[in-house]
């Protein structure tokens, strides 16, 4: 089964995206990999202005443009490693006329599959916002809490002024606004946006984070027919 990968949203978390889904794989050679075909089409309108009403582009239509393309080449399997856009799914995937991995629903999955049952979530304004998060961790019995309005202001200014704009992560703003979910009874911290993920390939962050990022990526090989290594098989 072929991969079809809606990227560039942002172009650095799909880089990392196609990184991860490699180094998943048990693969002894070349030919052992699964196949994938990625677009990098970062010229899709922002998702979390449009969401919050502060953009009149819509990205959905040139997201599924992007997706025709895809199953067109041969893609069975469509990932988008945005998990923002995720909020689209059901146009999206009516859309397209393809399967689109469901990353949110993967993530409260698997740590409902893992016995957590309370949750912090750092994510885009357009993420947490919509709810989209929050409505899966409650249909699998998980509490959520959410950042404060300085603290998800904090979260904002990582995304879209350090990780989007190329420059070093604040650090401090990072660990603060775990620590605020952590004090507010967070067992895990959801890394809710694809820009964050990369601080946790950067940094030293330490445990009681999950990726969803890192969970998009151990479903697409699987559901692709790749073999998943071992050290991948708890993301927790």
């Amino acid at each position: 089964m072929i991969l079809g990968v809606i990227g560039g949203l942002g172009p650095l978390a799909t880089a990392y995206f196609m990184e991860l889904v490699i180094k998943m794989t048990d693969a002894g050679s070349d030919q052992e990999h699964i196949e994938m075909i990625i677009y990098n089409t970062p010229s899709v309108p922002d998702r979390t202005e449009y969401i919050l009403d502060k953009r009149k582009e819509c990205p959905i239509d040139p997201m599924i443009k992007t997706g025709r393309k895809l199953v067109d080449q041969g893609a069975g399997i469509i990932a988008i490693p945005c998990i923002t856009a995720h909020y689209f799914h059901k146009e999206l995937e009516e859309g397209i006329g393809a399967h689109i991995i469901q990353g949110i629903f993967e993530t409260a999955a698997y740590l409902s599959e893992n016995g957590i049952t309370k949750v912090g979530i750092a994510a885009t304004d357009g993420t947490i916002s919509s709810g989209i998060f929050q409505k899966e961790l409650e249909n699998a019995g998980i509490e959520v809490v959410l950042p404060s309005a300085e603290s998800q202001k904090d979260v904002m200014h990582i995304i879209y002024k350090n990780v989007k704009a190329g420059v070093p992560v604040e650090m401090d703003k990072f660990r603060k606004a775990s620590k605020e979910l952590r004090d507010k009874g967070a067992q895990i911290i959801i890394l809710g946006c694809t820009e964050l993920s990369l601080i946790k390939r950067d940094s030293d962050i330490g445990s009681g984070y999950i990726d969803a990022m890192e969970v998009l990526a151990r479903v697409s090989v699987c559901e692709c027919g790749g073999r998943l290594k071992k050290e991948y098989q708890s993301l927790i």
